[in-house]
């Protein structure tokens, strides 16, 4: 998360908001948010509603265990209509998607519209 503050600012460039979800409670997310001085929001993803949603759950961890809602890591490019247009997020947790790589997909997805 703090590694997206920093690119926060060229993703916006391209018209793209930036957000983050995870399954902490509310009061660790606004310490976090506070102390890493982020300027985006971070949402609190009750119950993995979301997770399951976009598909993106770890399938390592199943209910009662105490890592169950871990997503893969990664990132949601949502459109302006609210449809999911790129998915990027892989399995396990020391990979991560460049965010290069990321911000140069969605400069094509928006280039071919």
């Amino acid at each position: 998360m703090v590694q997206l503050a920093q690119w926060q600012d060229a993703f916006e460039a391209v018209g793209v908001h930036v957000a983050a979800m995870t399954y902490d409670d509310r009061e660790a997310l606004a310490t976090f948010h506070a102390a890493q001085g982020l300027r985006y929001p971070l949402l609190q993803d009750v119950d993995v509603k979301h997770v399951n949603a976009y598909g993106v759950l770890n399938r390592d961890y199943h209910p009662g265990d105490s890592g169950y809602g871990i997503p893969y890591p990664g990132v949601l490019y949502i459109g302006p209509d609210g449809v999911i247009r790129a998915k990027f997020a892989v399995p396990g947790y020391r990979q991560r998607p460049s965010f290069q790589a990321m911000l140069d997909a969605i400069n094509d997805l928006q280039s071919a519209d």
